[in-house]
């Protein structure tokens, strides 16, 4: 019996190897007629190539001229809702300094005689009306002023705090990328209007690679308080939240690029996500 069946399965298995080879056949001669799809480009073996449109801010109404490839790595990350979350509690808490004090017990301001005699009374054995346990007296392990909230976030969720923001504000369509931020007037009525026609939010914020901004894009946002200039190595997640709307020059996208790319690769990174000391230079 158990060779019978042996020998089934192994006929079975030349029939099946020979259809194969004709089906093989028959599929290398047809693919010599038929043209063969090309796979999308991935960029770099993580995921699909970003881009977007250039425009311009030399006239109120948009004119795209050319499109920028955007690296995924930067602009096309998976958005983490949490590490952003956590930048922007340590972003509002490293600035933050409680001034809240209480006394201690020599610093209350009160007569230091014994309240009552130490026997005889029936009461509880005082020294001080300072103690804790009076009302006015001082407060047991309480808070001492200048307190700091400060703390370092680590390496890697600062820079995933980045990618996940400028990702998630590309998804939104709450990025707009721009030749440069010259305009041709200082009149503020000006970019309001630019900013109205293109369906903009209403608090913007425009991120050049240099700290030298043009003359005409100073003084017109000078008067617009929703509105703010920025440069390209001061980008932080609080602010780009903060502005309903992103405005990159192209020469700040390849900044941006450039510096991310290195941060996410970059060959010291024993040296980056050590203890954060004072005085440290990443």
């Amino acid at each position: 019996m158990l060779l019978n069946c042996l020998a089934k399965q192994i006929r079975a298995l030349q029939s099946t190897f020979t259809a194969a080879c004709r089906m093989s056949s028959v599929a290398t001669e047809n693919a010599e007629f038929t043209e063969v799809e090309e796979p999308p480009m991935v960029y770099g073996g993580y995921t699909n190539l970003r881009q977007a449109w250039v425009s311009n801010l030399d006239t109120i109404k948009e004119n795209p001229s050319t499109i920028i490839d955007l690296h995924p790595q930067v602009f096309g990350s998976r958005p983490r809702i949490d590490i952003i979350h956590e930048n922007i509690v340590w972003q509002r808490k490293y600035r933050y300094v409680s001034y809240a004090n209480t006394k201690v017990t020599a610093e209350v301001n009160m007569s230091s005689k014994k309240p009552w005699p130490q026997k005889g009374q029936g009461r509880a054995r005082h020294g001080t009306r300072r103690s804790p346990l009076f009302k006015g007296g001082s407060v047991i392990h309480g808070p001492r002023s200048h307190t700091t909230h400060f703390y370092m976030l680590p390496f890697y969720k600062r820079v995933y705090g980045l990618t996940s923001t400028l990702s998630v504000k590309l998804i939104q369509d709450d990025l707009h990328i721009v030749n440069n931020l010259d305009l041709p007037s200082d009149d503020p009525s000006y970019i309001n209007d630019l900013v109205d026609s293109r369906l903009w939010g209403p608090s913007v914020l425009f991120i050049d690679d240099t700290d030298t901004m043009p003359r005409n894009i100073s003084l017109a946002l000078n008067q617009i308080k929703h509105m703010n200039l920025m440069p390209v190595y001061g980008l932080n997640v609080y602010s780009m939240l903060k502005h309903e709307t992103l405005v990159l020059t192209v020469a700040a996208v390849k900044k941006i690029q450039e510096r991310l790319l290195y941060q996410l690769h970059r060959p010291d990174v024993h040296q980056a996500t050590k203890k954060f000391m004072l005085n440290m230079q990443n």
